[in-house]
């Protein structure tokens, strides 16, 4: 509104200078109405382009009734180049910015009626139709034209007219259509993010409830564990003490893991926004893999084309044997991931997996690492990220570091060092 208001001042004074200059070298002709009355009915042509965008429709048809009438008030005013080009400002407006489309399609359809009914009486009743006669009759000697001067005339006016209105009208169309592609595009836009980051959030929320689940197996395992042992104690407690001591000492370690495991489960379950009510259940599943399924996981990937080279090395060995149930797992699904992404997304046809084991200052640790030496393939995208980002939610889970990203000297490193507690 603020930048209507302005440029219709603009134009205001812009108009007002021109048509003094015209009068200055006598471009009014001989109209006789006096120069205010000629500035006041410029401006009232003018004014309504301070609403034009505001209420487009009612700005068209206001204009062109202004435009009809005040061009039959004073004729030599309607052609000036300020009063044309304030009305095809209206006309195009009004095409551009009007919401209802239907009311804008009547009100174009009476506007054109309008100006048809404006020509006719221009050469039927108007002052200037005499004069316009008296000249064409005076001209009519040194014309060569094919047709009669009052026709070639009358087709001229048409085509001219025809090219002003149609020009409005098809430069506010394509505003228009332009606008609302614009606007499509940025809903469309906006509606892709919103649906990226729901995607986002459901696959941090599902690899959450996936890990959930997989400790849940292990923890009933040691409860189960627990129980047989506890039965077994008591069974010997009286008869064998050292037995039961060895129970008592299963009972124990099992109990404090699965203390471990459940404390670190709800730490990262309670980082999500939604929480699962219950583990699936009744559903027939096979055991999860570990480390023992790893040389099965490499012979699959080499089955499909790709060579992999396995290496173990480590000090102490002895803590490979330590190493539990879910860590085991998450070590075998960050290979499995690994692998899978090389085949999809790299050209490398080997890779390096390594397994390894060592102490440091804050403790024995067991780390991971898969690398290639490929490039990312060109027809292909990069994924979503929701594997990766698995890796690392698995690393935080058993509170670990990931390292994943491109080598220094090409291809692809995915390095994941779990502390063994």
């Amino acid at each position: 509104m603020r930048r209507d208001i302005l440029g219709t001042a603009v134009v205001l004074l812009l108009s007002a200078l021109m048509l003094e200059s015209i009068r200055g070298f006598g471009g009014m002709g001989a109209e006789d109405h006096p120069f205010w009355l000629q500035h006041l009915v410029m401006a009232l042509m003018v004014l309504p382009l301070a609403v034009r965008r505001r209420f487009p429709v009612t700005v068209l048809l206001v204009s062109s009734a202004l435009f009809l009438v005040l061009g039959m008030y004073m004729p030599i005013l309607a052609v000036q180049l300020a009063f044309q080009g304030a009305y095809f400002a209206a006309i195009y407006s009004g095409v551009a910015w009007a919401r209802n489309r239907r009311l804008l399609r009547l009100a174009l359809v009476l506007v054109i009626a309008a100006m048809a009914l404006w020509l006719l009486l221009s050469f039927t009743v108007s002052n200037a139709y005499e004069s316009l006669l008296q000249e064409l009759q005076e001209q009519s000697e040194h014309s060569s034209g094919l047709l009669p001067p009052m026709v070639s005339y009358a087709i001229f006016t048409f085509l001219l007219n025809a090219a002003y209105f149609g020009g409005a009208i098809l430069f506010g169309i394509i505003s228009w259509r332009s606008a609302h592609q614009r606007e499509q595009l940025a809903q469309q836009s906006a509606q892709l993010e919103e649906q990226a980051a729901e995607l986002a959030r459901q696959a941090v929320i599902d690899e959450r409830l996936r890990i959930a689940r997989e400790l849940h197996d292990v923890v009933a395992h040691h409860i189960a564990v627990i129980g047989i042992q506890a039965g077994a104690a008591r069974r010997v407690l009286e008869k064998k003490p050292a037995a039961t001591a060895g129970a008592l000492q299963t009972i124990e370690a099992s109990s404090r893991d699965a203390v471990a495991q459940m404390r670190s489960l709800l730490g990262v379950l309670r980082n999500g926004q939604e929480t699962a009510t219950e583990f699936d259940g009744g559903a027939h599943r096979h055991p999860e893999p570990g480390l023992a399924d790893l040389p099965a996981l490499i012979a699959e990937h080499e089955a499909m084309g790709l060579r992999v080279s396995f290496h173990q090395a480590g000090d102490p060995a002895s803590i490979i044997d330590r190493i539990s149930a879910p860590l085991g797992l998450s070590i075998y699904r960050t290979v499995q991931e690994s692998l899978a992404n090389v085949r999809r997304h790299s050209t490398a046809g080997s890779a390096v997996v390594a397994l390894r084991t060592g102490r440091s200052e804050e403790g024995e640790w067991v780390e991971v690492e898969s690398v290639d030496d490929g490039r990312p393939r060109a027809t292909n995208t990069a994924g979503s990220g929701f594997g990766l980002r698995g890796i690392r939610e698995r690393a935080a889970l058993h509170g670990g570091s990931a390292e994943i990203g491109p080598r220094a000297g090409g291809g692809w490193r995915v390095r994941v060092r779990f502390p063994v507690r």
